[in-house]
């Protein structure tokens, strides 16, 4: 058991972003105990592709997790094909199981305690913060787009109607035949292929609720003629609804972290490397509410602005030109693309 007073730093959810903030807290001296009610490896539908500042900031934790190069990003739209290769290194595609597990072994060998356990009431007072039996100075909220933590402290906002999107992951047994993201923009859905192995690929659609994984499939003959005959390899999976609207990213001694902090959608893939921003940036000012909330706004900018721009697109009759104008404007289409890969 844990000593009640002994813990500083509660962190709800063991996920990467949770694990990169255990990681972090613990650099910094502090005493830290992760709640994680599922066994390592913990999986989850995600794109699983690292843009290069995302797999810097990654090793930076001491965490090196094996995977495909990941040279860019090619949209593609009915033979149309725009292509960008990052400009300053590369990426990194890793199953999202071999992530998680990484930054698990490296947050337990720096010393924090992973609890087998499920978060319910949140009680905190001036000094401390109670959940699940432990009591910390802080918290910090990692538990993902369903947070119950943003619940138990009134920092949700209730979303709004219409328009929500969501996430449909699976991974193919077929050799990878690019070193780019390929994201395949279909008539309702985006598809993200990103080569994890060197016999695997996953591929991740984006689109509204009820989507029909195979049938969405069908509508992306260049995407489903690569994978005519593979294996799938593990079930599928999904998230959302995607958007998550926050009235604050603090409560007191709670902090809300990654996507549990609010989120927009997952169409630039950039959500890890954001989440890990956070999660530094939550540390560096656990005892400064005002400034961690500063520091959140500087590091999801880009993010949400960009994020918001290209969703409202893909949502519009603009959807059919996305990939047309990519192509037209290689420069614009590079910039934007190593702006989100920093």
């Amino acid at each position: 058991m844990i000593a009640a007073a002994d813990t500083d730093v509660l962190v709800v959810g063991g996920g990467p972003v949770g694990l990169a903030a255990a990681i972090e807290a613990r650099r910094d001296g502090w005493g830290v105990v992760v709640l994680e009610p599922r066994a390592a490896p913990v999986d989850k539908a995600c794109g699983e592709g690292l843009m290069p500042g995302t797999l810097a900031a990654v090793r930076r934790l001491g965490v090196d997790p094996e995977g495909r190069p990941l040279a860019g990003i090619s949209y593609r739209q009915g033979g149309v094909v725009a292509d960008h290769r990052f400009d300053r290194g590369v990426g990194r595609g890793v199953r999202r199981t071999v992530l998680q597990g990484a930054l698990h072994e490296a947050a337990t060998a720096a010393g924090a305690v992973v609890l087998p356990r499920r978060v319910g009431g949140v009680l905190q007072d001036g000094t401390s913060v109670v959940a699940a039996g432990v009591r910390a100075r802080w918290l910090l909220a990692c538990d993902g787009l369903h947070s119950r933590v943003r619940r138990e402290v009134g920092l949700e906002t209730p979303p709004r109607r219409g328009g929500r999107r969501f996430g449909l992951r699976r991974h193919y047994r077929v050799p990878p035949w690019t070193d780019l993201v390929e994201v395949h923009w279909g008539p309702h859905v985006e598809a993200y292929v990103t080569p994890v192995a060197d016999d695997v690929v996953g591929v991740a659609l984006l689109g509204p609720a009820g989507v029909d994984f195979d049938a969405e499939l069908a509508t992306l003959p260049e995407l489903a003629a690569r994978l005519e005959g593979a294996v799938p390899d593990g079930p599928l999976r999904g998230a959302g609804p995607l958007r998550v609207r926050t009235r604050a990213r603090t409560a007191g001694r709670v902090r809300l972290v990654g996507d549990a902090s609010g989120y927009v959608d997952a169409l630039t893939g950039e959500g890890l490397r954001v989440g890990l921003a956070q999660a530094r940036a939550a540390v560096e000012h656990l005892d400064r509410p005002a400034a961690y909330e500063r520091a959140w706004a500087a590091a999801t900018r880009d993010y949400r602005v960009l994020t918001t721009g290209l969703v409202a697109a893909a949502r519009s009759p603009l959807r059919r030109g996305v990939v047309p104008a990519a192509a037209r404007l290689p420069r614009l289409y590079g910039t934007v693309v190593e702006r989100l890969a920093r």
